[in-house]
């Protein structure tokens, strides 16, 4: 069994009223009639506890079906003024740990509804940032509200991956590289 993505325009859409639910882009193609993309958007108000969350989108979390499993909880940081952001911290190894032992004052964090669906690309999109490897390589100033985009956004690859020619334990002649054969 796989999962079913809702179709939508918007991640709000996507859990009220979908197009229609795909598991693979052409059948999303096709219930939509355009191009789709698949994305991942928060949806809702932020909660300040996981079982606040589960509370008001636990039928939606906790399902039982494989197919309906396209929304998950996930915890987020929430920017507070004054205080900068905790940067990256480096390894001890000190006492036996490698890891320091955490603030005394950890930051404020909200838990979001994530949905993962088919979004039809002819459709409007929030604030897109640009991809941190390619902001970073542009060397131009970016403002707070860019780079905190940038950070809450999922990473995404340069291209699609590629699939795989060939299984791990199989080999290409070097006689024939057109035949696949069994590797011992």
């Amino acid at each position: 069994m796989t999962v079913l993505y809702p179709v939508a325009a918007n991640a709000e859409l996507a859990l009220a009223a979908p197009l229609g639910r795909a598991a693979r882009e052409r059948e999303a193609k096709a219930c939509a009639k355009e191009a789709v993309l698949f994305t991942t958007d928060p949806v809702g108000p932020a909660f300040a506890s996981r079982e606040a969350a589960l509370a008001a989108y636990g039928t939606r979390v906790e399902t039982p079906v494989v197919e309906d499993r396209y929304c998950t909880l996930t915890e987020q940081m929430l920017p507070e003024r004054g205080r900068p952001a905790p940067g990256p911290v480096k390894p001890t190894y000190e006492d036996g740990r490698r890891w320091p032992k955490p603030a005394e004052v950890q930051p404020r964090t909200a838990w979001r509804l994530m949905v993962s669906y088919w979004r039809v690309a002819s459709a409007e999109r929030p604030l897109e940032a640009p991809q941190a490897r390619k902001a970073r390589r542009s060397r131009e100033a970016l403002g707070p509200e860019t780079l905190q985009a940038i950070a809450r956004q999922p990473l995404r690859p340069v291209e699609p991956q590629q699939p795989l020619d060939i299984g791990l334990f199989e080999t290409r002649l070097p006689e024939a590289p057109h035949i696949v054969v069994p590797d011992e």
